[in-house]
C-alpha cells in the first residue's frame, strides 16, 4: 500500500473534498462523549490485509494501513474477534478472552495498533462475545468434565426428556437443535449458535465476574470500548419453556419458531446496567455498542436504559434486512429512532460481516449502477444524526462475492444450509487495495477467500484521486461532519409526504444543510420552497442531481447535500 499512499499524498484534491491526508481534526475526539461525533469503521481482520503472506489477514496488516484509515477520516476501528479460537465461527468462538490468536498476531501487536491509532486520532474498539465461548475454552473443558466440577454452572446443562429427545424444542439459528448431548456426563448443553459455542450461564455470579474481569483487562491496555456480540441472547427463561412454532421450515429443514423464551429477556438490561456501572464507566470515555436486533425503534430504546445507563450506542440494525429502501419507510423508521423518550443517541449501520453488502443487495433502477447505490446509501448513513458504523470496503462500493459451489464455501452456515443458505463468505471477501495480485491484500499467497472479480477497477488506489468515486463521496461527507456544525446538530424532516425523496435538514451553529435522497426508480423534482430553503449555497456532495434557482432535479438514486440559506 506504500505506493498507493504516496499517490494519495501527492495527488490532486478531489472536488469538494479535503485533501486525503489533510483530514480536519475532530475537535470532539478527546471529549467523554467523543462517540457522538464519531464515525466507526468495522474491520474484519481475516480479510483486511495480510502482512505475512499466509493468506489470512492480521493485526499487523491493519496497522500497515493506518494512514488510509486516518485519511478516510474515521474516529474508531471496531475490530471483530482476534482472540484465540479454533475458528469454528471464525473467531466468534472464543477460547481465551485475554489473548490473541497466533494467526492474527500477538497482544503486543494490539498494543502497537492502539499506540499508532492514538497518534492519528483513531481509537480501537474490540468485539466482546458475551453470549457464549468456544467449547475449547478452559471454562467449558472443566464444565463438561463432571457434574460436580466448580465450572459446571458456567454453562447451561439439562437432562434429556424421558424419550431421549432434547430438553426443549429450541433450535439453533445456525441449524438443528439448540442442545447437544454430552456422553461423559449424560446431559445436554445449550447453544444458541453452533454446538462449538456453548452459551454462558449469566445467572451465575461467577460468570458475571469473570466476564467483567475480561472486559476490564483490555480497557486497561487502552481499548476504548466494545461492540457486544449477540447481546440479545445473553439470558433464557429459567424454566426453558418451549418456543412457539411458526409456519414453514428454516434453511436447515427445522420448523420455524419465534424465540420469546431465549431472546431479549428482561435480565439482559439489568446485566448491561451492571456492566456499564462496574466496568465501562470506570474508564472515562469508554463506549458500549450493541448488536441489538430489534423489530422496531421502541424495542431499541430499552437498550439505552431508563437513565441512559446501558448501551451508549445500541445499533438500529433492521435496515440491513430490508429488501428495498423507500422514502416513506425510511422516514418513519428514522423518525421513530429520533423520537425515543430517553434521548438516546442514534447509531445506524447498513452492512456488516453477517449481512450482504448494501451496494449490491438492493434492486437497481434502469441506468443506475452499484456505485450509485453505494453513494446513495453512504450519503444516508453519513448525514443522519447519530453515529454511523461503516463496514470495510463500503466506502469503495464493494459488493458481495458469493460462492457459486458448495465445495468453495468456508462458512459452516453455508455448508450446512446450501443452497438455501449460502453463508457469509460473500460479504467477507478481502479488501480491495489496488489492481495488483489479490487486490493488494497480500503478496501472492492464496487468500482465505477469493477477492472480488471487479477488484482491478474498484479499489482504493483507483478511487482516491477520482472526484466522482464512491470513496471521494465518503471522504467528503466524513470531512463535512467534522467541519460543518449543521451536521452535528438537529435533524428535521422536510417534505414529509414525498413518496420518492427522503428529504431532511440538519441545523446547528447557525448553519443549515439540506439532504435530498431519491430512493425511487423514477426521476424527481424537489422545489426549494417545499423543503424550507430559499437558496442553495455550497454543494457538499452530489450525484445524479441537477440544482437550479428554485429546486433540484434528482435522477433515480440521486444524491444532493448542500448548505442552504
Amino acid at each position: 500500500m506504500a505506493t498507493a499512499c504516496a499517490a494519495l499524498l501527492t495527488g490532486a484534491a478531489p472536488v469538494a473534498a479535503a485533501t486525503p491526508f489533510a483530514m480536519p481534526s475532530n475537535p470532539a475526539a478527546d471529549q467523554l462523549d467523543w462517540w457522538k461525533h464519531a464515525v466507526v469503521y468495522e474491520v474484519y481482520p481475516r480479510s483486511f490485509a495480510d502482512s505475512n503472506n499466509d493468506g489470512i489477514g492480521d493485526i499487523a496488516g491493519i496497522d500497515r494501513h493506518m494512514d488510509y484509515i486516518q485519511a478516510l477520516g474515521v474516529d474508531a476501528i471496531w475490530m471483530t474477534p482476534m482472540f484465540p479460537s479454533p475458528q469454528a465461527d471464525f473467531g466468534y468462538d472464543v477460547a481465551d478472552y485475554d489473548g490473541v490468536d497466533p494467526q492474527f498476531g500477538t497482544v503486543a501487536d494490539v498494543d502497537h495498533l492502539i499506540a499508532d491509532g492514538k497518534t492519528r486520532g483513531v481509537k480501537l474498539i474490540l468485539d466482546f462475545v458475551v453470549n457464549h465461548t468456544s467449547d475449547t475454552h478452559p471454562w467449558f473443558v472443566q464444565s463438561r468434565s463432571s457434574r460436580t466440577n466448580p465450572y459446571r454452572d458456567f454453562y447451561i446443562w439439562r437432562d434429556a426428556k424421558a424419550d431421549g429427545s432434547p430438553p426443549n424444542n429450541w433450535t439453533s439459528i445456525f441449524g438443528g437443535s439448540a442442545w447437544t448431548a454430552d456422553a461423559k456426563t449424560g446431559q445436554s448443553y445449550y447453544h444458541y449458535f453452533y454446538p462449538q459455542q456453548p452459551d454462558l450461564n449469566w445467572r451465575n455470579p461467577k460468570v458475571e465476574q469473570a466476564m467483567f474481569d475480561a472486559a476490564a483487562w483490555w480497557l486497561k491496555r487502552g481499548v476504548y470500548g466494545y461492540r457486544l456480540d449477540a447481546v440479545d441472547a445473553m439470558f433464557e427463561r429459567p424454566d426453558l419453556k418451549d418456543n412457539p412454532l411458526t409456519s414453514g421450515t428454516d434453511a436447515f429443514g427445522m420448523p420455524n419458531q419465534s424465540r420469546p423464551n431465549n431472546d431479549n429477556q428482561p435480565e439482559v438490561h439489568s446485566e448491561l446496567q451492571k456492566l456499564r456501572a462496574q466496568v465501562i464507566d470506570r474508564y472515562p470515555g469508554r463506549v458500549l455498542i450493541g448488536e441489538t436486533w430489534t423489530d422496531n425503534a421502541a424495542d431499541l430504546v430499552r437498550y439505552y436504559g431508563p437513565k441512559n445507563d446501558e448501551l451508549q450506542l445500541p445499533m438500529f440494525l433492521n435496515l440491513m434486512t430490508l429488501k428495498t429502501l423507500t422514502a416513506p419507510d425510511l422516514r418513519a423508521r428514522i423518525q421513530a429512532v429520533e423520537s425515543n423518550p430517553v434521548g438516546g443517541w442514534p447509531c445506524f449501520a447498513l452492512s456488516n460481516h453477517d449481512n450482504r453488502r448494501v451496494a449490491g443487495r438492493l434492486p437497481l433502477p434502469p441506468g443506475a449502477s452499484t456505485d450509485d447505490m453505494a453513494k446513495l446509501t453512504g450519503a444516508l448513513l453519513l448525514t443522519l444524526r447519530g453515529t454511523p458504523v461503516l463496514y470495510y470496503g463500503e466506502e469503495l462500493g464493494m459488493v458481495n462475492n458469493d460462492p457459486t459451489r458448495v465445495e468453495d464455501v468456508q462458512d459452516i452456515i453455508g455448508k450446512k444450509g446450501w443452497p438455501l443458505e449460502k453463508g457469509r463468505d460473500g460479504e467477507r471477501s478481502p479488501m480491495h487495495w489496488d489492481a495488483s495480485i489479490n487486490a493488494g491484500f497480500n503478496n501472492g499467497a492464496k487468500p482465505w477467500l477469493p477477492v472480488g472479480p471487479d477488484y482491478a477497477t474498484r479499489n482504493v488506489a483507483a478511487q482516491m484521486d477520482d472526484p466522482n468515486s464512491v470513496l471521494t463521496l465518503y471522504r467528503t461527507l466524513i470531512s463535512a461532519r467534522r467541519t460543518n456544525p449543521a451536521l452535528s446538530g438537529d435533524y428535521v424532516q422536510v417534505a414529509p409526504d414525498d413518496p420518492q425523496v427522503l428529504a431532511f435538514q440538519r441545523s446547528g451553529g447557525g448553519h443549515k444543510v439540506l439532504v435530498l435522497l431519491n430512493f425511487d426508480d423514477k426521476p424527481a423534482d424537489v422545489a426549494l420552497a417545499g423543503v424550507g430553503a430559499a437558496k442553495i449555497g455550497h454543494i457538499i456532495a452530489s450525484n445524479r442531481a441537477l440544482p437550479s434557482a428554485d429546486g433540484v432535479h434528482l435522477d433515480p438514486l440521486g444524491v444532493f447535500v448542500a448548505d442552504i440559506e
